[in-house]
């Protein structure tokens, strides 16, 4: 089967949890199908990127959205009432060329990341009668909606005016495409009941301390992600202005932070001290993982399933977390990783997991836990099943 695969960013380097999604759900089906990959991006993609997917699937295409663009699509968005990253995502000559390689590929099927890629593909498959399958990934309106709950002034009114426009988006693309994906059941269940489940999975083989043995720990507690991605901005200001001074509070020698991960904001970058480290990008994420005891992911917005969660399980690090990035993976809490929703909760989860026992116990639990639900084989198969329906 011909798959034309149309993302809103180059899948490589795998620093975003979109990419790392993509990435893989690439290399599984390359292995049985003919995948072809369209991929918008607002940077230039480097020859090694390229090179490397190139040596993946049968043909790579790119298409560069320039600044003058998105700042005008994001107007028009607005005042045509649609989604402002729809407008973020919206270029002429993007959806010129992928009509083109369309039209030369002849895909049985069109595989589509997110809605924002919809202005892209726009009604193309519907003229020429091919199939197409949206993966919504996460429920953008619902990841709005945490984020505006948390916002207050202008912020929170712009946030609202998303959130709207998404909903209407996101109901949208059921009329639309032939089949939609989903990787959790709270998004799903914001959305539509009759959208598929599809998780994410782990590379239990790279993120494995077998091949990658820990060293002797340099840090107490580490959180990884993208930091200059809201969610991830606001656990990281949340885990050092609120969790740990209660922390340091009954243990003040001993405990210290390292946030690891690539484009930090300044919010971020400010949180750096002689307790709390701030990396930045690193070569290898398992660096991370692999320096400290504990991982902590305060998650109080954002959507979809952590991948970071499932990395760090895999690396066998004790996981403390709350109920927003726990309850997409099914896991028990007090079994496979400790869920609190609070600075008080989560700093006692992160007391307790000092001693030796419970922390590696939870550590172990957790470790099988991935290896037995979740990989990427096991996930792609299941969208495997949607796109050849």
């Amino acid at each position: 089967m011909k798959i034309l695969v149309l993302l809103p960013r180059f899948p490589y380097p795998l620093d975003k949890g979109d990419k790392l999604r993509a990435y893989h759900q690439i290399a599984e089906l390359a292995k049985r199908h003919e995948v072809y990959l369209f991929a918008l991006s607002h940077n230039d993609v480097s020859s090694d990127d390229l090179d490397h997917l190139s040596s993946m699937v049968a043909a790579v295409r790119t298409a560069r959205l320039h600044w003058w663009e998105c700042a005008w699509g994001i107007l028009k968005a607005f005042f045509d009432g649609k989604p402002l990253q729809l407008g973020y995502w919206t270029s002429r000559h993007a959806q010129k060329s992928f009509a083109r390689w369309t039209q030369q590929v002849h895909p049985d099927v069109i595989y589509c990341q997110m809605v924002r890629t919809m202005p892209t593909l726009s009604t193309l498959h519907r003229s020429l009668s091919i199939r197409a399958v949206l993966d919504f990934q996460d429920a953008l309106s619902l990841n709005v909606q945490r984020r505006r709950e948390h916002s207050r002034g202008p912020m929170r009114l712009l946030l609202r005016y998303e959130e709207r426009a998404l909903r209407r988006t996101e109901q949208q693309a059921l009329a639309l495409f032939d089949a939609t994906t989903v990787i959790a059941t709270a998004d799903r269940d914001a959305i539509d009941p009759s959208v598929c489940l599809v998780p994410n999975g782990v590379d239990t083989e790279y993120f494995n301390t077998v091949h990658y043995p820990p060293t002797t720990p340099r840090y107490t507690i580490v959180f990884t992600g993208n930091m200059s991605y809201a969610p991830n901005v606001d656990a990281a200001c949340w885990l050092v202005k609120e969790i740990m001074p209660l922390v340091w509070e009954r243990q003040p020698h001993g405990i210290n932070v390292l946030l690891a991960g690539a484009d930090p904001k300044p919010a971020v970058r400010a949180l750096a001290g002689p307790r709390v480290s701030v990396s930045g990008r690193m070569a290898d994420i398992r660096d991370a993982y692999a320096s400290a005891r504990i991982f902590v992911a305060p998650m109080r917005i954002g959507s979809g399933m952590q991948n970071k969660l499932l990395e760090a399980m895999s690396m066998q690090l004790p996981c403390v977390t709350t109920s927003l990035a726990a309850t997409p993976l099914g896991a028990t809490p007090g079994e496979h990783l400790l869920v609190g929703d609070s600075a008080s909760e989560l700093a006692d989860l992160i007391l307790k997991l000092t001693v030796d026992e419970l922390h590696d116990a939870i550590a172990d639990s957790g470790h099988r836990f991935v290896i037995d639900h979740y990989s990427w084989p096991v996930a792609v198969a299941s969208l495997e099943r949607i796109i050849n329906h």
